[in-house]
């Protein structure tokens, strides 16, 4: 029996340690618990995914368009292996991959826009926010942005390629290419430009290291004023494993990160002024127009927002390369959760994605999404009206079927570890995550977050 309740104890215990070294760095640095992460490889171009049905076509559809940054901090630990490992990492798939040249700029340039934010009189955290827009400005991203899309060249000529292909016209029932012999094909791609340049995005990262030390102290002390209150040799039982959690706990340290997210600027006002002031094809090269683009500040990029989230490191040893794995991993769960956080609070940032399965009801999204039990998700049926026009109608409203979620957070033939490098086992082998609800869908529909 005492055998018994000692090892009870020695697991309440352990988990309460845990507990209260995650609550009190909340209470420090007012962030939220880690979801899962979401890394995985990017085709730079319009989504092809096969249906289930081998009969059916292959779906495309209009995606949002990304670009990832991280900021670069000189008094950051592990500067080097932290930024090595954004560049490095696979870009999120469920977006085009809208890269424009550099993908970090230094905070040491702009430490006159950096705003503490202040909980009272002490200073909790600080704000990067008006330095990013001072590099977007100095950089001219948004115009770089905007280049892109149009494909644009030396000379400042422009043309719709970029547009054509992520434009999903193969969908509907003019072809792109016949589209553009036509005054009102080439409307049809101005209309397509609306919807896909306005969900262009930007996410710029900021990571910063929090050592454990601190925090595990203060879990220590709480474990042993409660173990103090036990008995005799339940007391002594108690403290050791207190010891021991805090000891593992202290040489780590978290890895915190904050996203702020921006959108793309792009409406009827805007897309007027640009073809009417800067457009130019390789028949009519105006050199007036390429200075009046270069200069302009037209094109802008607005923050939505921001989120954060935090990878914990715990328990780290001598062996350097062991140790480089656990950080590298840690920074891309950190880096890569905050995605699934923007995407829950700001709806122009959701992604589509389509159903290849009706029985049963799937979709290849899963763990690395952040997807739990219960979620709801629309169903929406792309719909093309009589000018070309995409809209999207709600057919349904499914949910995550708890007991089926994809475990896609690891590749093929490659070994599932934590965040320590412990070998871990995935519990199903399922090719995707199974929703439940409704009816009358089919390979090809869409569907969206909908909380």
């Amino acid at each position: 029996m005492k055998k018994y309740i000692s090892s009870g104890l020695i697991l309440t215990l352990f988990f309460f340690l845990q507990t209260t070294l995650l609550n009190a760095q909340e209470q420090t640095a007012e962030t939220e618990d880690v979801e899962k992460s979401e890394v995985k490889k990017e085709k730079d171009e319009v989504t092809k995914i096969q249906k289930t049905d081998k009969h059916t076509e292959i779906v495309k559809y209009r995606r949002g368009s990304l670009h990832t940054m991280i900021i670069e901090d000189d008094n950051l630990p592990k500067k080097d292996l932290i930024l090595n490992t954004f560049k490095n990492a696979e870009f999120p798939d469920k977006y085009n991959n809208h890269t424009i040249g550099a993908k970090s700029f230094n905070i040491k340039d702009y430490q006159d826009k950096i705003n503490e934010v202040k909980e009272g009189k002490k200073a909790k955290d600080k704000d990067f926010s008006a330095a990013i827009d001072q590099y977007f400005k100095d950089t001219k991203l948004a115009n770089k942005m905007i280049a892109k899309w149009f494909n644009r060249s030396e000379e400042g000529t422009f043309d719709m390629s970029l547009i054509q292909e992520r434009g999903a016209y193969d969908a509907s029932a003019q072809a792109a290419d016949m589209a553009l012999s036509t005054e009102r094909g080439l409307d049809m791609l101005k209309d397509a430009g609306i919807e896909l340049i306005n969900n262009t995005f930007v996410v710029v990262n900021y990571s910063k290291f929090v050592s454990n030390e601190e925090t595990a102290k203060i879990a220590y002390d709480i474990a042993k004023d409660a173990a103090g209150k036990l008995p005799g040799a339940l007391q002594e039982t108690a403290l050791e494993i207190a010891k021991n959690a805090y000891e593992k706990a202290r040489q780590g340290y978290s890895i915190w990160t904050t996203a702020y997210l921006y959108q793309m600027q792009w409406n009827d006002s805007i897309e007027a002024t640009f073809y009417m002031d800067m457009w130019m094809d390789s028949t009519s090269i105006d050199s007036t127009k390429k200075t009046v683009f270069d200069s302009s500040d037209l094109f802008q990029l607005k923050l939505l927002g921001y989120e954060k989230t935090r990878a914990l490191i715990s328990g780290l040893g001598s062996n350097a390369e062991s140790e480089e794995m656990i950080i590298e991993n840690a920074t891309l769960k950190s880096i890569n959760s905050v995605y699934n956080k923007l995407q829950r609070k700001f709806e122009p940032f959701r992604t589509k994605t389509p159903l290849v399965s009706i029985e049963p009801l799937g979709a290849k999204i899963g763990l690395k999404e952040g997807l739990e039990g219960g979620d709801k998700y629309e169903v929406l049926e792309q719909v093309f009206d009589a000018e070309g026009r995409v809209t999207y109608k709600r057919k349904g409203i499914i949910k995550v079927d708890k007991k089926n979620i994809w475990n896609n957070k690891y590749n093929i033939g490659e070994e599932p570890l934590d965040e320590e490098g412990n070998p871990i086992e995935i519990e199903n082998d399922i090719e995707f995550t199974y929703f439940k609800g409704g009816k009358g869908y089919y390979p090809g529909m869409l569907i969206r977050q909908i909380n």
